[in-house]
């Protein structure tokens, strides 16, 4: 299952980053035509639907990596018991919410059937709008992918939404058992500490 997840998070990874660099050629292209006097018309549409592509796709990459804003230090201050029900109402929740995001995208796209974008009229808004079912049930998938592992650390009371504080560092990146605080612990003095 890592495995699948792995290859997911590169795949999302690389889909996100095309994404971004197309969005970005796209806004260059248009800033230097408009400059140039000749505005394009059908940049701003393209934009918007890139821009949407990349919160939906980033979206899933982020869920496959436990990475959306969540309240570890509410679960971690919980007892065991509820600590899993907790965290398995919350996985219920999520998931429901994407199921019904799924499903209503889709009946969008059913809604959508014929219809063009304006300014490019040899594209589907289909295509442009599928991103909504698809990117739900990639949610969907990143999260159970990543629910074992979520759910190993967080019984077992580590942080992982602070993954870099979790082995004892502190927000200013010192150890907390002084071993690297910068030489002061081997030299008895502050070390290099402005």
């Amino acid at each position: 299952m890592r495995a699948i997840g792995r290859n997911l998070g590169e795949i999302l990874s690389w889909v996100v980053i095309g994404l971004m660099v197309g969005l970005t050629i796209v806004v260059v292209v248009a800033v230097i035509y408009r400059k140039l006097g000749a505005s394009l018309s059908w940049y701003d549409e393209i934009a918007s639907i890139l821009l949407a592509w990349i919160t939906y796709y980033g979206a899933a990459l982020a869920a496959l990596k436990r990475s959306h804003i969540g309240f570890d230090d509410v679960l971690r201050l919980l007892p065991v018991g509820a600590r899993k029900v907790a965290v398995v109402i919350a996985e219920i929740l999520v998931i429901f919410f994407f199921c019904l995001l799924a499903w209503a995208g889709w009946k969008v796209l059913q809604v959508l059937g014929g219809m063009s974008l304006i300014s490019l009229t040899w594209m589907p808004v289909r295509v442009t709008q599928s991103v909504i079912p698809i990117g739900a049930v990639l949610f969907i998938f990143a999260e159970l992918l990543s629910l074992p592992d979520y759910w190993r650390d967080v019984m077992a009371g580590r942080s992982t939404e602070h993954a870099a504080m979790a082995h004892g560092a502190t927000p200013n990146g010192d150890a907390r058992n002084g071993a690297s605080q910068n030489g002061a612990s081997q030299s008895g003095g502050e070390g290099n500490r402005p």
